[in-house]
């Protein structure tokens, strides 16, 4: 029998999640990509669908050294 891989897997055996435990990898590595950006997101989504945990205690938690697009006044 295959392991489950990721919680979609979970809730589709099971009809639940609450047993579920996601697993540390060498695949499960800290983003720099700001929160709520489109590379966060595609990120968050690659963690979950691999089954690992979703937050990384060493992922970017704030703006320091960003900058952002400037639109000119009318």
């Amino acid at each position: 029998m295959r392991p489950i891989k990721n919680v979609f897997e979970a809730i589709l055996k099971y009809g639940h999640d609450e047993d579920f435990s996601p697993t540390d990898s060498d695949e499960f590595s800290a983003t720099d990509a700001p929160a709520g950006s489109k590379a966060k997101i595609d990120i968050l989504a690659e963690r979950i669908a691999n089954g690992l945990p979703l937050w990384h205690e060493e992922d970017r938690i704030d703006y320091t050294g960003l900058t952002g697009a400037v639109r000119p006044r009318e």
